[in-house]
């Protein structure tokens, strides 16, 4: 069995199995992001009072807002557009946090390099208007966001887990080499 990390360390790859496929994924630290095809931004969006924006299409799963890019938009142009059209949140001020890249090993996406940057965006929440394809917005206290994203079952989970570290979201230590057994087979 493959083992994964409980956080992801730079660099460092995984096996997931998603989208229809199977994909090989690492975290890569800022400022250059890794070879392959943007695939857009997602934000850790935090409010003055210190709640993360989470959204759902389905009222049930939730995730941090994210979108692909429209056009030559930059990676901070992406997270900007998507945070006020996913969340009705307007961006004051962001940082890059680093990158995820996505090599698809099997699928209907065989081939595909996809990379992701992730942010910190520090929001203000303009009234909840979705004109889009997310219905709902929560906010959440930092310290139950994992829960509210489900992060221990999600396949995701080590990239959810450095991400709100990097975002210095409370409760979320350091990457570190522990290991836990992946039960996939990939």
């Amino acid at each position: 069995m493959a083992e994964v990390a409980l956080t992801a360390a730079d660099g460092e790859s995984f096996a997931v199995r998603d989208n229809h496929g199977d994909w090989i994924v690492s975290w890569h630290p800022p400022p250059t992001p890794p070879a392959g095809k943007s695939h857009g931004s997602e934000g850790v969006c935090v409010t003055p009072t210190g709640e993360i924006v989470l959204v759902s299409r389905d009222g049930e799963r939730w995730e941090l807002p994210a979108g692909r890019p429209e056009g030559t938009e930059s990676w901070e142009d992406t997270l900007r557009r998507e945070m006020l059209e996913e969340a009705c949140a307007i961006v004051v001020q962001a940082r890059l946090l680093g990158f995820t890249r996505g090599v698809c090993i099997a699928g209907q996406h065989k081939g595909a390099v996809l990379v992701r940057a992730l942010w910190r965006a520090d929001v203000e929440l303009s009234p909840w208007k979705p004109k889009f394809e997310i219905p709902h917005r929560r906010l959440v206290d930092a310290e139950h966001v994992a829960d509210h994203l489900a992060v221990a079952a999600h396949p995701f989970a080590p990239i959810i887990r450095r991400t709100l570290h990097e975002a210095a979201v409370p409760g979320h230590r350091r990457p570190s080499k522990d290991r836990a057994e992946d039960r996939s087979q990939i």
